[in-house]
């Protein structure tokens, strides 16, 4: 390939591919395998190389099982086999001092990765944008909670990528003092972790966050997967244990844990816990208290995510009015808060109702919280809501189903699968739109947050603004 692209990074050259009038280079190790001797250790500096790498492909996927119970229709999974997984993709579009826009993968802390078609750079590149997409341990990998173990090693690999980024961006054509970073669900999850560091302005100098919990677990409740995998492996729940376990084992151990819970039963799960370099305390209660207020900020939701685990679960349906209520009393939500939701939408179904409160309690009222603590900072917040409903099985307005509209790819497989084939071009036009100016002026257009509330709401007609939607439902949430 004598016209292949070729740059070089500290640690040797690298050969990647044009397409489409956009440089890409994929696979490039920002940190070495985390495997063998480095298994469960913090990120280290991956080895330098002789001659040029071959960039031409992503490379290897974190151990991960394909989505199941109904989600398998609407998800995919990319599965690269390999043990240099702690890597990063850059789509370069030529020139120099553009701005840096690097995304941080969703999956729940268990699935995902940078691979998947729905997260190509390329719209982006050619607004003049260097995108970078990057990868980092899941599951037991990467957020097993072992006492001799650093907690939360995904969220230092995210770290250690955003530091490769500062460091080698500049090759690709980026200005290493203009970076955006843009995570989605889990990968906001994280990204939130490293807004609420007291060193986050080294990492990245503007956030976009999407459908992202700020919040993250006690260790003894982040714990109970790990313990959980070890009590069913018959192990004890330590490094050498572990160590001696393939990745595969267990992920095939944590998954049938997984498989055992539902949307309500508040069974194990994978979640970042407090504690250690990367989440010294609950990122929500740092960011209320001020961390980063001078980092702008872009965060929203989708008006329903909570339909994405409700409906092709068949939860949706299993929900009865004595569900919602016996849920309700459980978190302490009082009853003017369900009427606050028959109010907008007296023919909802007791799983909507239940299903929109979640949401509000994880997301939406968390979101909500931080933004006001924000009014009068140095650095502006932009919240936004996305509602247009998917006619894809009842989908509506699920969680995950605005990112083929902010990639503007509404005609690629991965977003037809959630939106359908015929979702509205004017929707992507205005929310893709949206997130470059941020990326590339830091406004993305509409007014920012203020005591009135400003939330763009993105529909079919391209977006308007509501003030202070939801108040009355959000009102009464509590707030732990």
């Amino acid at each position: 390939m004598p016209d292949a692209p070729v740059l070089s990074v500290s640690t040797g050259a690298v050969r990647g591919v044009t397409t489409d009038g956009v440089d890409r280079f994929l696979g490039i190790p920002y940190a070495a395998p985390p495997f063998g001797a480095l298994r469960y250790e913090r990120p280290q500096p991956p080895a330098a190389w002789d001659g040029e790498r071959d960039a031409t492909a992503f490379g290897p996927t974190a151990a991960q099982a394909p989505y199941g119970g109904g989600l398998e229709n609407y998800l995919p999974t990319v599965e690269i086999p390999g043990e240099d997984i702690l890597t990063a993709n850059v789509w370069a579009p030529g020139g120099s001092g553009l701005p840096v826009l690097v995304f941080v993968h969703g999956g729940a802390l268990t699935r995902g990765s940078a691979a998947l078609d729905a997260y190509d750079g390329t719209t982006f590149a050619r607004h003049g944008i260097v995108y970078v997409s990057v990868q980092y341990r899941l599951g037991q990998e990467g957020f097993a909670v072992l006492g001799d173990v650093p907690q939360n090693l995904g969220v230092l690999d995210v770290e250690a990528a955003l530091r490769w980024v500062r460091t080698e961006i500049v090759a690709f054509g980026g200005d290493p003092s203009n970076i955006t970073v843009m995570g989605h669900s889990a990968g906001a999850n994280v990204l939130a972790a490293a807004l609420a560091l007291p060193h986050a302005k080294e990492l990245f100098d503007r956030a976009i966050l999407q459908s992202g919990p700020l919040v993250a677990q006690p260790p003894k409740k982040a714990a109970r997967m790990t313990l959980e995998v070890a009590k069913r492996l018959g192990i004890p729940a330590s490094r050498d244990a572990f160590s001696h376990e393939s990745a595969a084992k267990l992920v095939q151990t944590q998954t049938a844990i997984a498989a055992g819970g539902s949307p309500l039963g508040g069974g194990p799960t994978v979640a970042l816990a407090i504690g250690g370099d990367a989440v010294p305390v609950n990122p929500l209660d740092a960011l209320l208290a001020g961390a980063s207020r001078g980092i702008p900020v872009l965060i929203g939701s989708t008006s329903e995510e909570y339909r994405l685990w409700f409906v092709p679960s068949g939860a949706l349906d299993r929900i009865r009015r004595a569900t919602l209520t016996i849920a309700r009393l459980a978190a302490g939500v009082p009853a003017r808060v369900v009427r606050a939701h028959r109010r907008r939408r007296p023919d909802a179904a007791p799983g909507e109702v239940l299903g929109e409160i979640v949401g509000d309690m994880l997301l939406r009222g968390p979101l909500t919280r931080f933004a006001d603590s924000r009014v009068g900072a140095e650095a502006g917040t932009w919240v936004y809501e996305f509602r247009w409903r998917s006619p894809v099985g009842g989908l509506g307005a699920a969680h995950g189903m605005e990112l083929g509209f902010v990639f503007d790819a509404i005609g690629t497989p991965d977003a037809i699968a959630l939106a359908g084939d015929d979702a509205p071009q004017r929707l992507a036009d205005a929310m893709h739109s949206a997130w470059v100016s941020f990326v590339v002026d830091g406004d993305p257009g509409w007014e920012a947050w203020s005591p009135r509330r400003p939330v763009q709401a993105f529909d079919a007609d391209g977006g308007h603004i509501d003030y202070a939607p939801r108040a009355d439902e959000l009102a009464g949430l509590p707030t732990r």
